[in-house]
């Protein structure tokens, strides 16, 4: 059995698979509105697409689906393989309910009830 391909075969192939990747994901980075695909999570960045990529730069939204994941600072590191990769310079995590100022303790309870 032969396992030299043509070229063509290989780009088709290639982009089959990124085709299938971009379908299959439910991430997305959004910036000023406009959702850009994502096709790979890391741990110290993120891939896009290069054709749909732009140079992004700053702050970003990261969901998955329709639940924001994390808030995001970036710069673009490279282009490899038909993907853009960008780097975070930063990353928090979105929280469900506002952001407390204080230390809340384990065994605190839920609601207080007012005494009549």
């Amino acid at each position: 059995m032969s396992t030299y391909l043509s070229k063509e075969i290989r780009d088709g192939l290639a982009a089959a698979r990124a085709r299938a990747l971009r379908k299959s994901r439910r991430l997305r980075v959004v910036v000023d509105g406009v959702a850009h695909p994502v096709l790979r999570l890391e741990r110290n960045g993120f891939a896009l697409p290069l054709e749909d990529a732009p140079r992004l730069r700053g702050l970003v939204d990261l969901y998955d689906g329709a639940r924001h994941v994390c808030q995001c600072l970036i710069v673009a590191s490279a282009e490899e393989g038909g993907e853009m990769i960008y780097e975070f310079k930063r990353r928090s995590v979105a929280m469900d309910g506002p952001a407390l100022d204080f230390a809340r303790n384990d065994d605190a309870p839920a609601a207080l009830l007012p005494r009549f």
